[in-house]
């Protein structure tokens, strides 16, 4: 953060620097839980993968304190507009993470009505792969976006990180 020491009882730091430490380590996830992935967010929010170690336990249902978007779940067109106005209401500097397959590219709906990835109608700096994809992958997810605020990049603007799907650790193994 730049802290500097003194041998005085206080300690010195540039405003910028605390500001992107306190943002970096309180990210408050608004959750577009739209489909099936919503259940894997869930649990990502659970005691289990306790999403609350990165200080981002307190999902908020408003927009207005929220700055970190979660959408999971295969969009229509038809609600786009509703997750483009949610996104709207959010405060800056607002983050947005793609989650799984139907959010990124649409998935396996190639419809009329599905839209064919969120980055069509909003901004989105962080893509989670899976069908659903593991709560790990989205703490890996949330994880990028502290490594972005904490080089002082600002939201939708910078490169966009791939989070690939992880190995399962206990596969069945057939044996014949």
């Amino acid at each position: 953060m730049g802290l500097v020491k003194t041998d005085e009882p206080f300690i010195t730091t540039k405003i910028d620097q605390f500001i992107g430490w306190a943002q970096k380590n309180s990210l408050w996830p608004m959750p577009m839980g739209i489909s099936c992935c919503a259940i894997e967010m869930m649990s990502f929010a659970g005691p289990r993968y306790d999403c609350a170690r990165f200080g981002s336990e307190a999902f908020r249902f408003s927009p207005r304190q929220s700055d970190l978007m979660l959408v999971a779940g295969t969009v229509t067109y038809k609600m786009s507009h509703v997750v483009r106005k949610i996104y709207d209401q959010m405060p800056d500097p607002k983050w947005v993470i793609a989650m799984g397959a139907c959010t990124s590219t649409g998935g396996m709906y190639r419809s009329y009505s599905v839209v064919q990835g969120i980055d069509l109608f909003i901004p989105v700096d962080v893509y989670i792969a899976g069908c659903p994809p593991r709560p790990d992958n989205l703490i890996n997810g949330l994880i990028e976006i502290q490594k972005k605020i904490a080089a002082g990049q600002k939201p939708g603007q910078s490169e966009k990180i791939y989070i690939q799907e992880s190995p399962r650790k206990y596969e069945r193994k057939i044996t014949q």
